[in-house]
């Protein structure tokens, strides 16, 4: 006898074919999403650090700037003219600071900027560094031009103190001289007396030296009688004479003719005044020197 056997399965359950295209779909939109977040976010961030790289070679640069326009302050001389071009590429520097550089073709135009101004700072520095050794040699050349100007002037002065010294002792080699003065104060019949109130006139006698080296010619001898209150005997207050610069009283003048010889000479004082006892100085004048004297007394 045959025996039946019933088999049940249970067919499996099917999974949609759309809900898988669906998930595939997701998945991928999922990754797509994914792979443009981490592409923007690497962007992001790449841009970040190249904008704080940017940053940090803008802020160096500004910094170069900036010594430059001190290290300008230390290039000045004493040159306007270089002084005005040194300010004008200060100036220069500073419209460069002003200058807000945010990208990279930016910065690099500034980086070639101050290339530019390096450049020209270094041809003033060639430039002051030649006017600079120029000055120094100058300056040298003038200190030993004012050490010859010095010695040549101390030398002229030295001549001229000889030249004074031998054109002096020329002069008084020349200054005439008398000798062997002798005052004789004579009363009224021209006899000698040593008492004031007798006296009448005063005569001074000596004698012009021989001189060689003096002019020859018309010489006006001066007399000064000076009494014992040193106050010069005149015949008038118009005689006066020029002596070391002053115009001064004489008693008495002579006029002779020098031959460069010995000669004798007197000159009379006639009285017009009393004279009184004490010590009385006779002196003798010629072409604004004194060429002698002698004291005499009265009773």
């Amino acid at each position: 006898m045959e025996t039946k056997v019933n088999t049940y399965q249970n067919p499996e359950k099917k999974t949609p074919v759309v809900l898988v295209i669906i998930v595939i779909i997701l998945a991928i939109a999922v990754a797509v999403l994914g792979y443009k977040y981490y592409s923007e976010s690497q962007k992001l961030e790449d841009t970040t650090v190249e904008k704080e790289i940017l940053e940090d070679v803008k802020s160096d640069l500004e910094k170069q700037l900036r010594d430059m326009i001190v290290e300008y302050d230390s290039l000045k001389t004493e040159s306007d003219s270089i002084n005005t071009l040194l300010t004008k590429e200060q100036e220069k520097i500073r419209r460069l600071l002003r200058i807000q550089a945010s990208d990279a073709e930016k910065i690099k135009k500034y980086k070639e900027e101050l290339e530019t101004l390096r450049k020209v700072m270094r041809s003033y520095i060639v430039q002051i560094d030649s006017l600079n050794t120029r000055n120094r040699m100058l300056t040298e050349e003038n200190l030993q031009v004012r050490q010859q100007l010095s010695m040549a002037e101390s030398q002229n002065v030295e001549l001229s103190k000889e030249k004074e010294i031998l054109s002096t002792q020329v002069k008084l080699a020349k200054v005439l001289s008398a000798k062997g003065i002798v005052v004789e104060p004579m009363t009224k019949g021209d006899n000698t007396t040593n008492k004031a109130k007798k006296i009448a006139k005063i005569a001074v006698g000596f004698t012009v030296r021989e001189n060689a080296v003096a002019e020859p010619g018309k010489k006006v001898i001066y007399l000064r009688i000076l009494n014992p209150d040193n106050i010069a005997l005149s015949n008038s207050s118009g005689d006066l004479f020029t002596f070391n610069n002053e115009k001064i009283v004489y008693s008495a003048k002579r006029e002779l003719d020098y031959d460069n010889k010995d000669i004798d000479v007197k000159i009379y004082w006639d009285k017009t005044e009393e004279l009184k006892p004490g010590n009385y100085t006779a002196i003798l004048y010629a072409e604004g020197y004194e060429i002698g004297s002698a004291v005499f007394t009265l009773k």
